[in-house]
């Protein structure tokens, strides 16, 4: 399930096809691959680590040095460590790769804590596939398979009071980008609201307090390396958050650019519907996370939003894992194949950072 459909997306690059299906197809291999956003920015991370005379004098983006904080530090740091054997670009897409079969791997153990083995292995095929924009960051350099398995893990061991993996899980996910401090917000309100827990729960559950030890490293690097402690809050357009919410209907904003958004409300339909289903079903863990961060994307302005709401969908798909496991979704699904196959293959192949020179990356 990690391997078959991301080789499939690569086959028509690395084939160096002019279309499929009569969809235009650029012809720069697996380059094309390599340079999807934002890859290449965690390529120069990973070649510079933050350091600001290394980035100005080897990489030619119109971005001030500062913007490189907005990309954390796990996911190029093994690149890094990979590079060694595979080369930075390869590297990369192995890692996505592998953290992808760890995403999946948690996502299944899940999911059979609901469903019994076979229905739990379809509902893990659903989720590496739709929505399709999993299918293409977990297919390009991206951090977000990462993301989700540190998120995943974390909220599993967390449901089962193996607090200290929680914790590890939770620093992965929070080292890897900045919304993971969500994690450790939503462990905080599920202990203190409902009751007061008794002095020994609580100490039980320190281990949760690697979450923000986690970003606390993060910043304490950027303080090393940009002499600013907060240089993340600084990094230029890369925070889409803005009030009052509902801004992503603003046409004129910068990371929308079109009135054409009416999929937004169904986007917003299916999160709140799946956050109201887990408080029914009142598995209040779940939904105190993914109510957090479905709250957060109401006030993000980005044209993005599903990928902004990807840490949310594993736990909407177990509260729609009734629906979901039935004979007309599997229909449905199969029939999606196709357009999500498509959609993937013109979404790649239009968002590609404009590379001149391969050399300092390789």
């Amino acid at each position: 399930m990690a391997l078959i459909p991301t080789f499939a997306v690569w086959l028509p690059y690395f084939a160096r096809l002019k279309n499929f299906w009569t969809i235009p197809l650029p012809e720069a291999g697996m380059a094309t691959i390599v340079a999807n956003y934002d890859g290449p920015l965690y390529l120069v991370v990973a070649k510079t680590f933050y350091n600001q005379n290394l980035i100005k004098d080897n990489f030619q983006f119109p971005l001030s040095t500062e913007y490189y904080a907005a990309h954390f530090p796990l996911f190029p740091a093994l690149i890094k460590i990979f590079s060694y054997i595979l080369g930075f670009p390869y590297a990369m897409l192995a890692v996505t790769v592998g953290s992808t079969v760890l995403c999946l791997y948690f996502f299944n153990k899940l999911a059979r804590e609901y469903l019994d083995e076979k229905e739990a292995l379809f509902l893990t095929f659903a989720f590496s596939i739709f929505p399709a924009r999993f299918l293409i960051v977990r297919s390009i350099g991206s951090p977000e398979p990462l993301f989700l398995a540190g998120i995943i893990a974390s909220v599993f061991y967390f449901a089962k009071k193996k607090y200290w993996l929680a914790g590890i899980w939770g620093a992965v996910a929070a080292a890897t980008k900045s919304p993971g401090i969500l994690l450790f917000i939503a462990y905080f309100l599920y202990l203190a609201i409902p009751k007061f827990k008794d002095l020994k729960n609580k100490l039980e559950t320190l281990p949760i307090l690697l979450i923000p030890a986690s970003l606390f490293v993060v910043f304490l690097i950027y303080k090393f390396t940009f002499n600013n402690f907060f240089a993340y809050f600084r990094s230029g357009d890369n925070i889409h958050l803005f009030f009052p919410p509902f801004q992503i209907f603003n046409f004129s904003s910068p990371w929308v650019g079109t009135f054409w958004l009416e999929e937004i409300i169904f986007v917003y339909l299916i999160g709140a519907l799946g956050v109201l289903q887990l408080i029914k079903q009142k598995e209040y863990l779940f939904a105190w996370f993914a109510g957090i961060f479905f709250a957060t994307t109401i006030f993000v302005s980005h044209r993005d939003l599903i990928r902004y709401s990807l840490p949310m969908i594993p736990f909407l798909y177990i509260a729609f894992r009734e629906i979901l496991i039935k004979k007309e979704f599997k229909i449905a699904l199969v029939f999606l194949l196709i357009p999500i196959y498509l959609f993937s293959l013109a979404f790649i192949s239009q968002n590609v950072m404009p590379i001149a020179n391969w050399g300092p990356f390789l």
